[in-house]
């Protein structure tokens, strides 16, 4: 059973098409980088996921259903914005959650001692959340999300506002709810973290899907590029598409920034340097990363709903 699945999902706000025509499914126990710049979409796609907003047209189903409250006790949610209530301890407010998605009180009580100890918290469970910080308030809204370990888990800029420390424990208990069978979808502005974690990607622009597959099948949609040191021009060597000069450090030496053909790699541009006796002191490849390609496929935000 898909854990996710929308087809042709389209929302407008008046004359504004947010999300347009938009498919993707998930399989159950992945995780799922939902990327894309500001007003892409995302969080408007997440709250028709929740039911919260209704598609204007294309059909969404979420665990082998349509959207509703009745699903609600099998899903996790971490809203970008706070969702807290303020007067109340990290305790209660964990606690409550999990009432409101069918636990009873003792089954609250104790799948929220074990999180909120994983979570740093366990010291700050008789405080108020007002007087948390920032990144402490993020983490007890993720244990909310968490305490009815859910089979579908939806994160919306999960690592916002959180030092590299607690992204990582963060980090560590997303994987372990993977790990236990959650199918999750997180949008995140922050590539580092989604090329660590995530089994697949699905990117937006302006409202529709401009990337789906993993993220050595992103990272080939750019082409690959060498840094060389040479005696001569290298810009006829077959496989090359341009060849910019760096400033030269090394007297009889030039420094060359080489971006290679479609299909082209590192490894012919080496072969072919050594076939035809190109003279080379230094040779270093380098990849595109997930964050280049974002900004590739992603473009420039829009000022609109997302």
């Amino acid at each position: 059973m898909k854990a996710l699945s929308l087809e042709g999902v389209t929302r407008r706000f008046g004359d504004l098409v947010a999300v347009r025509d938009l498919s993707f499914s998930v399989d159950g126990g992945h995780v799922v980088g939902f990327l894309g710049a500001n007003g892409a979409g995302k969080t408007t796609t997440l709250r028709m996921i929740l039911d919260i907003l209704r598609p204007s047209s294309g059909r969404i189903e979420v665990l082998g259903g349509p959207p509703g409250r009745e699903k609600a006790r099998e899903i996790g949610f971490l809203p970008e914005e706070r969702g807290l209530y303020r007067g109340m301890t990290v305790l209660q407010t964990v606690v409550y959650f999990g009432r409101l998605k069918g636990l009873s009180r003792s089954a609250a009580r104790k799948a929220t001692a074990p999180l909120i100890e994983r979570l740093g918290l366990g010291a700050f469970g008789d405080h108020r959340v007002d007087r948390l910080s920032k990144g402490m308030a993020q983490k007890v809204q993720l244990a909310t999300a968490l305490v009815n370990s859910p089979k579908l888990l939806l994160l919306d800029e999960p690592f916002s506002g959180l030092d590299p420390l607690n992204q990582t424990v963060l980090q560590d208990e997303i994987l372990a709810a993977a790990r236990a069978g959650s199918t999750i979808l997180f949008s995140t502005h922050v590539m580092e973290q989604a090329e660590r974690i995530c089994t697949r990607l699905v990117m937006l622009a302006r409202g529709q899907k401009v990337f789906d597959g993993d993220r050595e099948e992103a990272k080939a949609l750019l082409p690959g590029r060498v840094r060389l040191r040479a005696t001569c021009d290298p810009s006829a060597l077959p496989g090359v598409a341009s060849a910019e000069r760096l400033p030269t450090i090394e007297e009889g030496w030039g420094d060359w920034q080489i971006v290679l053909k479609p299909g082209a790699g590192p490894g012919d541009l080496l072969q072919a340097c050594i076939q035809t006796g190109f003279a080379l002191r230094d040779f270093e490849a380098h990849g595109a990363t997930l964050h280049d390609v974002f900004l590739q496929l992603a473009g420039p935000p829009r000022e609109t709903p997302q």
